[in-house]
């Protein structure tokens, strides 16, 4: 039960974080959480409010900066799907 949760969270930050982006984001399962990390677009950028409350919904969230531009990212843990 708590694996369809995490999966309902994972595909719903996604899927907000495509809306505001305008682009897919990459969905990075791991052993303990998902990471789905969305590259920083101006579309993205102008929707900066509504950005934070999605990757608020992780149990971690932060901006990378790469050599081709930053990316936005949150952690959803696999145990629960929802933040600690």
């Amino acid at each position: 039960m708590a694996e369809d949760h995490q999966s309902d969270a994972v595909q719903d930050a996604a899927a907000q974080l495509e809306s505001l982006g305008g682009t897919k984001p990459r969905i990075l399962p791991g052993p303990r959480a998902t990471r789905i990390e969305a590259d920083v677009t101006p579309r993205l950028a102008d929707n900066w409010d509504q950005v934070l409350q999605v990757l608020n919904i992780g149990a971690h969230f932060g901006l990378t900066l790469t050599d081709t531009g930053q990316i936005a990212w949150l952690r959803i843990p696999r145990e629960t799907g929802t933040r600690p």
